[in-house]
């Protein structure tokens, strides 16, 4: 009871927090601290503990057997992977809705370069989030009538960063074992290491813990079927991102280039078509799998490609830094003081980190490759 009070009492702190944030920011922003406030709080509020859920005799057989593979995975990033043993993942909310809540992400019309937002907490980061869709869709179209390109996307889960207890919830519960460790590992990930305004370093490492995490729990947990359905999802997700790199590298070139604006309009326009026919293509190599699809609901803009680099550009740095610590807790202690360096320097060491690590790869890729051909 006493923690519950406590967090009741963290709870409206921060939407007091955030109204004043608000205020001394302008009128502008009061209402979307508020909903931001609002949202994260009837967010806690709607959340039960797992082991209440668990002894509800009402509880639906499919949610008790995926909240009791979320125990088994929580206990495991704890045990394993040494992330945060607190109340965290512990409870669970089911949200009448498909995404917690939705970005906002914009650029410039000739520019990758992501409009930042700031805030208090998180800092300056590439994206406005809304718990109401309506809300996000009318925000984009005001950026929009200012000429920038908009992107809206689903959110399944976010992190707090410890500042609360961040529960499970529908609309990532169901995901297969893997991917659900995967969401777990990343977002608890956020409450090892994170720094204000550095959205590229954040999500890179969470992003190396989750892999190096859900490899270990195929390991533990999977069986052949589980570790074959992994490895077709991340390959396609592989070969996604590759496609999204390679237009978005086409995009910066040109707009680096001095063509004159109707050219760089007139040439956009053809990236992106030819992104969309190699995604055809790309799908049909699938055997029809659609689950990108989601990404070309609407007109695909820079924005669509913005955060491309913000997950990806520093994770070979990361995954080499694992590889030279060995365990987590080293790990997370390298991360830590490397969290304390100025910006560039970290970025550089991360670079050099990879590059070190990059022949040692290919000479393993390489072995593997001719294990394969010479056994057939």
């Amino acid at each position: 009871m006493r923690k519950i009070a406590r967090l009741k009492i963290r709870a409206r702190y921060l939407v007091a927090g955030l109204s004043c944030a608000a205020l001394l920011a302008g009128c502008a922003q009061v209402k979307y601290y508020f909903q931001a406030a609002q949202g994260q709080y009837s967010l806690w509020s709607d959340s039960r503990a797992i082991d209440d859920w668990l002894g509800d005799p009402n509880t639906e057989p499919k949610l008790r057997a995926r909240l009791e593979k979320a125990v088994t995975i929580r206990k495991f990033a704890v045990r394993e992977l040494g992330l945060p043993d607190n109340a965290s993942y512990k409870q669970y909310a089911a949200l009448n809705r498909p995404f917690v809540l939705w970005n906002v992400v914009a650029t410039p019309e000739l520019s990758l370069r992501p409009i930042q937002w700031c805030f208090p907490i998180a800092g300056c980061v590439a994206y406005r989030g809304y718990y109401s869709k309506e809300d996000a869709m009318a925000y984009a179209e005001e950026l929009r009538a200012e000429g920038d390109d908009v992107q809206v996307g689903g959110v399944p889960a976010y992190s707090t960063l410890g500042w609360f207890s961040d529960p499970l919830l529908s609309t990532f519960i169901n995901y297969s074992d893997a991917e659900l460790a995967r969401m777990v590992f990343h977002e608890l990930a956020h409450q090892v290491v994170y720094i204000p305004g550095d959205s590229r370093f954040n999500e890179a490492f969470a992003s190396a813990v989750e892999e190096a995490g859900v490899d270990r729990w195929l390991e533990l947990y999977g069986n052949d079927a589980m570790r074959e359905a992994y490895a077709r999802y991340s390959m396609r997700r592989k070969e996604f991102l590759a496609l999204l790199v390679r237009h978005r590298q086409m995009l910066s070139e040109l707009y680096a280039g001095k063509a004159s604006v109707k050219k760089k309009r007139e040439e956009k326009a053809r990236i992106f078509a030819s992104l969309h026919r190699e995604y055809a293509v790309l799908k049909a190599n699938w055997g029809g799998y659609a689950g990108y699809d989601r990404f070309f609901a609407e007109q695909l803009t820079n924005a669509h490609l913005a955060a491309v680099a913000t997950y990806n550009d520093l994770l070979p740095g990361f995954k080499a830094l694992l590889a030279q610590e060995k365990t987590f807790p080293r790990f997370y202690a390298a991360v830590q003081r490397m969290s304390n360096l100025p910006s560039v320097e970290r970025t550089e060491r991360l670079a050099e980190l990879a590059r070190s690590a990059a022949p040692a790869t290919m000479t393993v890729v390489a072995e593997k490759q001719a294990e394969t051909a010479g056994g057939h």
